[in-house]
């Protein structure tokens, strides 16, 4: 039986994506960091704000849709599974990186472009792997 992971992430991007491609072969990647905000209940000091920085890999015409329409401070919803990848160090540390590796991407609130008189917030459809595929 395999094992299964599934991340649900929804946050800000921290700066602006960069498009990248895979030498040998051209694949097409991106990496994004999402600042995730949270309000935590604490009795004696009142509410009290935290951030996590969620790093996300994003591969193939995903990354490209990203690259192209996303930018710093963006808000975006990112479902996918956990990937860790293990390095040892020059100095033979163990270092270990886990990061959610896209399988869709929601483009949430809205482009500056995109503002609307009302002041409604526009959702973007769900750009995912089998969407793009067509």
């Amino acid at each position: 039986m395999n094992d299964y992971s599934l991340a649900i992430v929804v946050g800000r991007l921290t700066r602006d994506p960069e498009l990248k491609y895979t030498n040998p072969g051209g694949i097409p990647y991106l990496r994004m960091t999402l600042a995730v905000n949270r309000q935590i209940k604490s009795e004696d000091e009142g509410p009290k704000k935290t951030i996590s920085f969620v790093d996300v890999s994003v591969w193939r015409r995903l990354a490209e849709l990203c690259a192209q329409f996303l930018k710093k401070g963006r808000v975006v919803m990112v479902v996918g599974s956990l990937s860790q990848s293990r390095s040892i160090e020059k100095d033979g540390s163990a270092k270990s990186r886990v990061e959610v590796r896209a399988d869709r991407v929601q483009f949430l609130g809205q482009r500056e472009a995109e503002a609307e008189p009302s002041g409604e917030t526009r959702h973007r459809p769900l750009i995912g792997s089998d969407a793009s595929e067509g």
